[in-house]
């Protein structure tokens, strides 16, 4: 049965606008948690108005305080921009409060906004090796009941033992995050699930059997490989309404007006630092409307779910509210979603081929 969740992504684009961008993305957490979706995800991004709420961390507190049964996951976390005993502790605390509802999701950060790692004090260029010491900071730390010493490349700890203990043992819920067949490929010879950022459905099918040959390869058994995949979720963008015709005439405006805008904010970066673009040949999958945008009637939508299904990935994470797309807008797709499509993942196959 495929799971389904909404990424939590408000653009602001004035910052006179971010109070009512960060309104608008917790009503729309309360009606998620209303309509039945398994998560709601976070994203952390910093100073371009990209994610208006910008600190995942406080804003799942405050999710998870006004919910009782939807999950918070991370995706992701940008370990590298945090003290990994602060991010254990903070993650630990949100387990504890919402039972074990808190996926953590880690991974490296941006690759490009260079504000992010300017604003804190960071090098770009340290990201990736400061995500991979903390994390193996923050997972002894979880499970080092007498207290652990650390001494790395970036920090030199003695940290007693950490407090609150997590509510999920051994650790909370932990999942990485990978953009690339490398990084995939990587996590399938830990054996562990990963989130796959927007791709074509003919990446995601080519990955996932990578990933399944990969795996089996390091001496993983089918039945873990089904589990991993099982808990894996891919991510794309997504818009429902009463026609096809309704459902691209909003959705194709506002998806490609938000990739405008992050396009912009890039090549601004990039001008400000003098860093020469990477010119593409082919757009990338996440850019193109026909790749990385489903837009349609119920039954078109649910279509499109199924390709995802027969993938063999467990969950699909999707952006429903795109880029300048008014929040009602985004709030009747979300209800036209877990009304009209999701019910069909729930029923038997005869009753899908009958439909």
């Amino acid at each position: 049965m495929l799971r389904f969740s909404n990424f939590l992504f408000p653009e602001s684009r004035d910052p006179d606008r971010d109070a009512d961008a960060i309104r608008e993305a917790m009503d729309e957490a309360l009606l998620c948690e209303e309509l039945g979706f398994e998560v709601v995800w976070l994203a952390e991004h910093h100073f371009d108005g990209n994610c208006a709420y910008v600190d995942p961390v406080t804003f799942a507190a405050a999710i998870l305080s006004a919910t009782k049964r939807i999950k918070v996951g991370f995706a992701v976390a940008q370990v590298s921009l945090h003290h990994p005993t602060r991010l254990a502790e903070q993650m630990s605390l949100l387990d504890n409060l919402s039972r074990g509802r808190v996926i953590v999701g880690l991974g490296r950060g941006t690759a490009y906004n260079v504000y992010e790692y300017q604003g804190y004090g960071i090098p770009a260029e340290e990201a990736l090796e400061r995500y991979e010491e903390a994390e193996g900071i923050m997972l002894k730390a979880w499970t080092s009941p007498e207290g652990m010493r650390h001494e790395g490349k970036f920090w030199t700890l003695n940290i007693p033992r950490l407090r609150p203990k997590p509510f999920t043992q051994p650790h909370p819920y932990v999942i990485r995050a990978a953009s690339s067949e490398a990084g995939a490929l990587h996590l399938a010879r830990r054996g562990v699930p990963f989130l796959m950022n927007v791709q074509s459905l003919e990446t995601t099918r080519d990955r996932l059997l990578q990933y399944r040959a990969t795996m089996a390869d390091s001496g993983f058994s089918a039945e873990q490989v089904e589990a991993c995949l099982q808990e894996s979720w891919c991510w794309r963008n997504i818009f429902v309404a009463e026609t096809d015709a309704e459902a691209q005439r909003i959705a194709v405006p506002n998806f490609l007006a938000m990739q405008e805008q992050r396009k912009s904010l890039r090549e601004k970066i990039y001008r400000e630092q003098g860093i020469i673009m990477k010119k593409e040949t082919v757009p990338p999958a996440r850019v193109d409307p026909e790749k990385a945008l489903i837009a349609g009637s119920p039954a078109t939508v649910a279509a499109r779910m199924a390709e995802i299904e027969a993938t063999g990935i467990g969950g699909v994470i999707g952006s429903f509210r795109l880029g300048p797309m008014p929040a009602d807008l985004a709030a009747r797709s979300l209800r036209l979603f877990m009304e009209e499509v999701a019910p069909r993942f729930r029923a038997t196959p005869q009753a899908l081929a009958a439909d």
